[in-house]
């Protein structure tokens, strides 16, 4: 699928067996195409999962909701992959729509009495999602890994194009790396083959595009390093010269990544 084609609703040939794409119509520059939604459930079953119901925007969640009628299927649990609004805001309203519980790291972002937390394996109508802490991109990342599809939906951790934000301050280099990492041992093991991103296309090779990820947070620290070398001291400084050509819509993000790269490198020191 060309990216630049991608319209909201679903695209059933974006996906896998057990997983397939609602794409909310929030598009701009941060969220790429928009936000993707992922409805999850085993062929065959009653009750599915989904997973970031994406901004509150009716249409997109009847659309969510369409989509589990065409399948015969219920929505029996909401996950979140971390509390940013674009993918947790319409949460409450699916939630209200549906009565399934909203499940998240961050408590305030729960809806009903369980949470969830790295280590957790969840079970819905044959269907087993294995729960993976990957924080970085925020405090409360998580990722989610759906065994039978070999696959992992990656929230804003990994994205279908371009690279993410370390949303400083909740967000850490230092565990952005061990997250990277973490993904790459699971790709290298083939326990993952495809990654499902939270925003973007679905790449075509998931070792690669965290091999891709971990290479460019390397070239971002040494262009850092180089700033500081040569005389910056600021992360306004750094940014001018390290991302000159950023997309003045985008520049905010790049500060907060400068700031999580300084607050990296003076740990390290």
């Amino acid at each position: 699928m060309t990216p630049a084609l991608m319209t909201p609703g679903p695209h059933p040939d974006a996906g896998t067996e057990r997983a397939a794409l609602v794409l909310a119509p929030n598009a701009n520059p941060m969220t790429l195409d928009g936000t993707n939604t992922w409805l999850l459930a085993e062929p065959g079953a009653r009750d599915a999962i989904v997973v970031d119901p994406g901004p509150l925007d009716e249409a997109h969640l009847r659309t969510v909701l369409d989509v589990a009628d065409r399948r015969d299927l219920r929505i029996a649990q909401i996950l979140l992959t971390h509390g940013h609004f674009d993918h947790s805001e319409g949460a409450p309203r699916l939630a209200e729509l549906t009565g399934a519980p909203v499940r998240a790291l961050d408590p305030r972002y729960r809806l009903g009495s369980e949470g969830l937390v790295g280590g957790d394996v969840l079970e819905v109508d044959g269907l087993r999602l294995d729960v993976v802490a990957t924080p970085g991109h925020s405090g409360d990342s998580l990722c989610f890994v759906l065994p039978a599809d070999r696959a992992v939906l990656t929230g804003d951790t990994i994205l279908g194009r371009g690279t993410t934000v370390v949303a400083h301050p909740d967000g850490k280099l230092g565990d952005y790396l061990a997250t990277l990492r973490r993904l790459l041992a699971l790709t290298a093991s083939q326990e993952v083959t495809t990654v499902l991103p939270g925003h973007g296309p679905v790449p075509a090779d998931a070792a690669g595009i965290v091999e891709f990820y971990l290479a460019h947070r390397e070239q971002r620290l040494s262009q850092v390093r180089a700033a500081l070398a040569a005389g910056d001291e600021t992360a306004t400084e750094v940014v001018d010269r390290v991302y000159a050509d950023v997309d003045p819509a985008v520049r905010f993000a790049a500060e907060m990544s400068v700031r999580a790269q300084l607050e990296y490198l003076d740990e390290q020191a």
